[in-house]
């Protein structure tokens, strides 16, 4: 019979992200998936302030590492990666006609 092992407590491998890591990580991977990550879902989704998401996503835009759209009809702000506005835009019709 198998001898049970006692519960090891497991270190983490990688030193946990800051804030706006993870929120520039969610921005790129949802660029690579091919879809824009709109600055109103921010605050739902990370819980934080309206003001601090825009801090955040100003000073990313600043960096170069993200850029972004306005939507034609609600004229929200959508981000991506840096060059990939036009992929993402041509996939995003190709969804809309099927």
């Amino acid at each position: 019979m198998s001898q049970k092992r006692p519960y090891r407590k497991f270190s983490k491998k990688e030193p946990s992200l800051t804030r706006e890591q993870k929120i520039e990580k969610f921005i790129l991977r949802n660029s690579e998936n091919g879809f824009f990550t709109k600055v109103t879902t921010i605050p739902y989704k990370f819980e934080i302030s309206e003001s601090k998401a825009w801090d955040i996503v100003g000073e990313l835009l600043s960096n170069g590492k993200i850029e972004s759209v306005h939507d034609g009809i609600s004229g929200e702000m959508k981000l991506c990666k840096a060059g990939q506005m036009y992929s993402i835009m041509n996939s995003e019709k190709k969804r809309k006609n099927k």
